[in-house]
């Protein structure tokens, strides 16, 4: 399994926004049209894991996620697996190198918005806030050192 950091430029991430589009996930569409509408930017990456040529899953490294005006940031987000690679640490693996990631560009702390329970928190990560999404949901703010 192998991991590689997207930007817009490179082959792949076409091919991953695809993937991301039809996945059975529903905010997989959610981060299929920001990747075609170039929402990322500067050191923002999409992470793929990769078996061979197939998409196993995929994470982003970005500066806000869906909650609006708060001042955390950067943010892993989007973070899925295929469900035939579950139980087999990808989501693991796809964080820490958003996690390596940023903080080879200086990050001392990195968050990650989830209404999960009991998920993130056996990765590192502890719960520091919580606020309402717009789509009216309460969402659990996370938080890691790097």
């Amino acid at each position: 399994m192998q991991i590689e950091s997207l930007i817009y430029s490179d082959k792949l991430w076409q091919v991953v926004a695809e993937y991301a589009q039809n996945c059975s996930w529903k905010a997989g569409s959610t981060l299929a049209k920001q990747m075609k509408e170039c929402h990322f930017s500067d050191w923002e990456r999409v992470f793929a894991a990769l078996d061979g040529d197939h998409i196993a899953g995929y994470c982003t490294v970005a500066k806000t996620d869906c909650i609006p005006d708060i001042a955390y940031t950067p943010y892993i987000g989007f973070v899925f697996v295929e469900e035939q690679y579950r139980g087999k640490r990808l989501s693991e693996k796809l964080i820490l190198s958003a996690l390596t990631y940023a903080k080879e560009l200086g990050f001392d702390k990195v968050y990650l918005v989830s209404d999960h329970v009991n998920l993130y928190e056996k990765y590192g990560f502890v719960k520091i806030d919580e606020k309402e999404a717009p789509w009216g949901a309460m969402e659990t703010i996370f938080m890691h050192l790097t």
